[in-house]
């Protein structure tokens, strides 16, 4: 069962801005090319601007292109992959803080939602009674497989050192289960 993420029905209210055509010829064709409405369009840009853009731009992050990552993952040792862990955990830790308002386990897990949301990567949240998949499909190698899994095991190790992660991984895709209980939920603290 997919853990449903809660959309919250907000009251809206209309409003115009004065754009350049040139801006309003390429929102109406992206939306053309989804599928979807350009006020479905403008709204996703709007939303991730303010739900992550702009806090990502505060904690110095740069984007990096997937096929850099690749390169770079390609003959990174399983020492090299731990250092990076070592020094990135840190950082989560002080981003979670400073975005969602404490570092427990469910604001963890929001945030590094966000980011891979922010980023283009795949990623659900299963349910099956009390146990929890966290699926992540990265697409950029084995390397980076690693990385995933052994952040992942040092978050839930540091948050809920009782429980014992399962991993499973393929080049692009890492499949993290723990026992968190049914009432977990990532979005609700």
């Amino acid at each position: 069962m997919r853990k449903p993420h809660t959309i919250e029905k907000k009251p809206t209210r209309s409003t115009s801005y004065r754009l350049p055509i040139e801006i309003l010829d390429e929102l109406e064709n992206e939306a053309r090319a989804k599928n979807i409405s350009e006020n479905v369009l403008v709204k996703q840009i709007l939303d991730k601007h303010i739900n992550w853009d702009k806090m990502a731009e505060l904690l110095g992050m740069v984007p990096v292109p997937h096929g850099l990552l690749k390169i770079i993952g390609k003959d990174m040792s399983e020492n090299q992959i731990e250092k990076i862990v070592d020094a990135l955990y840190p950082v989560i830790i002080d981003s979670t803080m400073f975005v969602k308002g404490g570092n427990d386990l469910e604001r963890t897990i929001e945030m590094l939602e966000d980011y891979m949301k922010a980023s283009g990567m795949k990623s659900d949240h299963r349910v099956e009674g009390t146990i929890h998949h966290f699926i992540i499909q990265h697409g950029i190698g084995m390397t980076w497989s690693l990385f995933v899994e052994k952040l992942l095991r040092r978050i839930f190790n540091e948050r809920v050192p009782d429980k014992e992660p399962i991993c499973q991984l393929t080049e692009t895709t890492v499949i993290v289960s723990i026992a968190l209980g049914s009432d977990f939920d990532e979005h609700s603290y």
